[in-house]
């Protein structure tokens, strides 16, 4: 089993790699769920949007995972961010995923049409309510991303944003340091989109480890939370396996010019701008 690092943020202590389940359902959900557990995986993520809450809770569940040991991510889909609304909606989460309360509560997306300053205090009630013990965003670039901390009565303990070489954060991630909040990537391992590419398969191959290993230690290095999502249990438990090798500069640098200015995979047409 790997002992993942911890990420501290506004109270919270965050396992710095977790399992994404966008996607994941039923059996296939319970055999990444288990395998991630035996691997190590203290960290999972869902959202309302997933319709996957039940299916992790339940997952969670029989796989015997111990509630005060696990780090338990929910969301407020961005059609449900006017006060009333989030409230049932992390209400309902909640209800569903039967865990008690998680551990953090992000806005999944932010809402133009929806006054941020609403949102943001409801987020903190959400939190005063015991329904989260930490709240944060999801999605929101430098400029919204300072409003919103600005605006919240609750410190934000997270911002979780694409990020992997193809796509630089650089200017965001260094907005949350600033903020002191965690910045946490989810699509870490570029949709896939980033497996093939020679320059990964070159340093794979050298230091003997997948190409996904590689990326997930390239966040690590960084400082980065990241939920790579993956539904094969073999490579959900060696998502785990990055804790014993390291990447030289030259490695880090190497995949940091895989940066290109089309390589955000997730732009939704509710986008309206990225700051």
């Amino acid at each position: 089993m790997t002992d993942i690092p911890l990420i501290a943020a506004q109270g919270a202590e965050i396992p710095q790699i977790g399992l994404g389940t966008w996607q994941l359902h039923g059996e296939v959900l319970d055999g990444a769920v288990a395998a991630a557990l035996e691997a190590g995986c203290r960290h999972f993520d869902t959202a309302p949007r997933y319709e996957n809450e039940a299916d992790l809770g339940s997952a969670l569940r029989k796989a015997g995972a111990e509630r005060d040991r696990i780090f338990l991510t929910t969301k407020v889909w961005w059609t449900d961010l006017a006060p009333a609304d989030l409230i049932r909606s992390a209400e309902k989460s909640v209800e569903t995923l039967g865990m008690g309360p998680v551990d953090l509560l992000l806005v999944h997306w932010p809402n133009p049409a929806i006054p941020l300053e609403g949102t943001m205090e409801a987020l903190a009630k959400a939190k005063e309510m015991g329904l989260a013990a930490h709240v944060g965003v999801s999605n929101f670039g430098p400029e919204r991303l300072k409003k919103a901390a600005a605006a919240c009565p609750a410190p934000l303990a997270v911002n979780q944003c694409e990020y992997h070489p193809q796509l630089d954060q650089s200017a965001l991630i260094a907005t949350c340091r600033e903020l002191g909040i965690a910045f946490e990537a989810y699509a870490p391992l570029g949709s896939g989109a980033l497996l093939a590419d020679p320059v990964l398969g070159e340093i794979a191959g050298r230091l003997e480890r997948s190409p996904a290993q590689v990326l997930l230690r390239w966040h690590l290095q960084q400082g980065v939370i990241a939920i790579p999502r993956s539904s094969n249990p073999g490579r959900a438990a060696q998502n785990f396996a990055v804790t014993d090798f390291e990447l030289s500069d030259a490695d880090m640098a190497a995949l940091h010019a895989l940066a290109t200015p089309e390589g955000r995979h997730f732009n939704p047409d509710w986008v309206e701008n990225w700051d």
